[in-house]
């Protein structure tokens, strides 16, 4: 993705925003239906999810570190899941006091 950390990061809860909302949203158009179509829609988007979060936090970590900048791809990956973990925290607040 990117070599900021915080910019890493809310592309992740953007990412996560976009399928949350979808799947929210999206079970007011869609009808229940026994067939195993969901089954297989739930683990594709999974593994989409995975390939995207895998993207979006360990493409430039693994650029660095394949460019002998090991230090400083550890120090990205690091300063990136501590802004996401920042920001989850955040959510959780918001969501345990009520606010959203």
């Amino acid at each position: 993705m990117t070599k900021n950390a915080i910019i890493n990061a809310l592309a992740a809860m953007a990412y996560i925003c976009l399928v949350a909302g979808l799947l929210y949203f999206g079970t007011e158009y869609a009808e229940p239906t026994d067939s195993v179509v969901a089954p297989i829609a739930m683990v594709s988007l999974f593994t989409l999810s995975a390939a995207v979060m895998g993207y979006i936090f360990g493409y430039q970590p693994a650029q660095l570190y394949f460019d002998n900048k090991k230090k400083q791809a550890v120090n990205l990956f690091i300063q990136t899941v501590a802004v996401f973990g920042a920001i989850t925290a955040v959510v959780f607040v918001l969501l345990f006091t009520g606010i959203i």
